[in-house]
């Protein structure tokens, strides 16, 4: 069982801008569109889980739905599946340990982990086992860090890195307990 963050990152750290902006994320050209690892991510995993404010996100952009696998959004706040997605998504809620142990009952045994309050509540908890971020090449100043506080330090081991377009760092952290 395992619990992977797939995200980027400023170089300073951060997942969105002073605004909540992603454009920030499209700075370095893919005219060929290659892909970065997701593809690669979407086949290992069984499922994601995201917070609201990564779905609501994720919808307003204007692209058909990226995910294959079901998608659990968190949130205490939202009622109902927005129309056309009640087969790809489903609300959940509550405590996070509780959560991850009920999805992994549910054979999920692979989480896309996603969304900076979501992945900080994951790492609260010490539920992250793989870090894959990729790092692209501009400093924000400010915005929505992708970790928050921690009770106690997290040792991790990096495993791999490699360079995309010549200007991405993706390096891949396994979680050393």
């Amino acid at each position: 069982m395992a619990n992977i963050v797939f995200i980027a990152t400023s170089l300073d750290g951060y997942i969105a801008d002073k605004d909540g902006g992603l454009d920030w994320l499209m700075s370095v050209p893919n005219p060929d569109n290659i892909d970065t690892g997701f593809s690669a991510i979407m086949e290992r995993v069984d499922g994601l889980v995201m917070g609201r404010n990564t779905f609501e996100s994720v919808l307003s952009f204007d692209v058909d739905w990226p995910y294959s696998k079901p998608v659990f959004v968190l949130s205490n706040t939202l009622e109902q599946v927005p129309d056309g997605y009640e087969d790809k998504v489903e609300l959940v809620q509550g405590d996070i340990p509780q959560l991850v142990a009920s999805l992994h009952q549910r054979g999920y045994q692979e989480l896309y982990i996603d969304g900076g309050k979501t992945v900080q509540s994951f790492a609260k908890h010490d539920l992250i086992d793989e870090l894959i971020i990729t790092t692209i090449p501009v400093l924000l100043g400010g915005g929505a860090p992708l970790f928050g506080e921690l009770e106690s330090l997290q040792n991790y081991q990096l495993v791999d890195s490699q360079v995309h377009l010549d200007a991405l760092v993706q390096s891949r952290f396994l979680r050393r307990r």
